[in-house]
């Protein structure tokens, strides 16, 4: 009998160093700390942070680093019962720089290859798959193969069904071209009821920045729901009946790389629990926000209580 999950993420994990000084290049830091990681494994967690369960399918490598990965997973509150464990390959490690409030330059050390680009079909519980209530995927996990046709043969045996999200999470270092890129995440698109992403990211998938015209495309591909993360500009939503814009929160940036992580785990909660449009909006900003004050990603990521007080705090105009 499957154990039916909330949120079930498929993507990204491996370990986070980030440095412990801020505002210096990494040749000058001197002390680091030691996180889990990656953008499937951080949605995931987030989502466990707002009471759901949720599991992972990930791939780590046979070594210290995979074993702090899948520790790290169970205490944050993530199955990890879908987390190959690869022989050949090392655990991904990715080092930032940190110098607030925009510039967090990524350093990611995934050679030859990365165990969750490696996760094959044949490794997937599709049982899980069509059961989870919720379905999270990413761009990156279409970057190579096994992966790309993992990530296909979980959409065909879920079907398409409600809460199936796309994280348009286009990071250029791990694709040969734009343009594949661009191919790649076109033919997921039909496959998939929400998509997510910033307006970057919105032009990969369908060659639109202006983020009306970009949610406008990616309902015409057959999303349901058309989410686009504008940065200082806050975020626009759309639906076939709906549009739905809010402001940004306000907060002073330590480090901007988990909050779409973050915000990824709120709009999954929001999603869920069947929160209308500008709420969903507002609790998945306050709890990109709160992240971004904050040093770390998954560790980092915000309760239930936390946002309430972000989005309150933020509606009677008060700073965070």
């Amino acid at each position: 009998m499957v154990e039916v999950v909330d949120v079930l993420a498929l993507g990204r994990c491996g370990v986070d160093i980030y440095p412990q000084q801020v505002g210096v290049g990494l040749e000058d830091v001197e002390t680091f700390g030691k996180y889990l990681g990656g953008s499937a494994a951080n949605v995931a967690v987030a989502a466990a942070r707002l009471g759901h369960p949720a599991a992972l399918i990930s791939g780590v490598g046979d070594d210290p680093f995979g074993r702090f990965v899948r520790r790290a997973l169970g205490e944050l509150g993530v199955d990890d019962r879908y987390v190959v464990v690869d022989p050949e390959h090392p655990t991904p490690v990715t080092f930032c720089e940190i110098f607030p409030p925009d510039d967090f330059p990524l350093y990611f050390y995934r050679r030859p290859k990365a165990p969750d680009l490696q996760v094959r079909p044949e490794d997937l519980d599709l049982d899980a798959v069509d059961k989870a209530r919720l379905f999270w995927a990413t761009v990156t996990g279409l970057s190579e193969q096994p992966s790309r046709s993992a990530h296909h043969a979980a959409w065909e045996a879920r079907g398409r069904q409600a809460h199936t999200v796309l994280d348009l999470d286009f990071r250029p270092m791990f694709w040969s071209s734009w343009e594949e890129a661009s191919a790649q995440v076109r033919a997921a698109l039909p496959h998939v009821t929400v998509a997510v992403g910033n307006r970057e990211e919105c032009a990969v998938a369908v060659g639109e920045t202006d983020p009306d015209r970009a949610a406008d495309a990616l309902l015409e591909a057959g999303i349901e729901l058309a989410v686009v993360k504008q940065g200082p500009k806050g975020v626009l939503a759309k639906t076939r009946s709906e549009r739905v814009a809010v402001p940004p929160i306000p907060v002073e940036v330590v480090n901007g790389l988990g909050a779409g992580d973050a915000f990824g785990g709120s709009l999954c909660h929001g999603l869920l629990a069947g929160l209308p449009l500008e709420q969903l909006l507002r609790n998945a900003n306050a709890a990109g926000a709160i992240v971004a004050s904050r040093l770390e990603c998954s560790t980092a990521m915000p309760t239930a209580a936390e946002i309430d007080a972000s989005v309150a705090a933020s509606l009677e105009g008060t700073r965070v």
